[in-house]
């Protein structure tokens, strides 16, 4: 796994070993940055069950102004701190060991995002949680977007959000959420 292009292009990155941590494919991330591209300068970045950074470290290598990476697993969270030095985008980077059901907590009113990256285990029902408290903790700003990948065959639907766009790519189904205008 590298870093696909940016001022970290070619930087490859550490994972956790086994299936603690399924990282996302390059195929899906090139996919989804390609979707993304001009929604990237200056935006700040939540990666929400980060494992190895890629996808935060991918934003901040194209331009992305800060962001915020979260894994509650202890050897996630140093492969984290490892892939964000060895990116040289540490110093833009605020790297948490911290279940992610605190981080929109403590995150409530204090800031929000542009980008955020949900990519929990597949078998959980933390997507849609995850959904519901960054909804009433209202952390994403006016046309940010929510970017989810799960493995259920259908778009991910959620109340107040409109889908941009969905694919599957392999077991990987992407859905891009932004809020409705009102």
């Amino acid at each position: 796994m590298r870093i696909i292009t940016g001022t970290a292009k070619g930087t490859r990155l550490e994972t956790l070993d086994g299936e603690t941590t399924r990282p996302t494919s390059e195929r899906t991330k090139e996919a989804i940055f390609s979707t993304i591209q001009f929604d990237i300068e200056g935006r700040s970045v939540l990666d929400l069950f980060a494992g190895s950074g890629q996808l935060a470290l991918e934003a901040l290598s194209r331009g992305a102004s800060k962001a915020l990476l979260c894994d509650a697993n202890p050897d996630a969270f140093e492969i984290l701190r490892r892939n964000a030095q060895k990116t040289k985008l540490y110093e833009r980077c605020r790297i948490l060991k911290s279940d992610y059901k605190d981080v929109l907590r403590g995150c409530a009113g204090r800031e929000k995002f542009d980008l955020i990256f949900l990519d929990p285990p597949y078998k959980s029902d933390m997507l849609q949680d995850a959904l519901k408290r960054i909804d009433y903790h209202d952390l994403l700003n006016v046309s940010g977007l929510i970017i989810c990948e799960n493995e259920t065959p259908e778009p991910i639907c959620f109340d107040g959000y409109s889908i941009l766009k969905y694919n599957k790519y392999g077991r990987a189904c992407i859905t891009i959420l932004t809020k409705e205008r009102e």
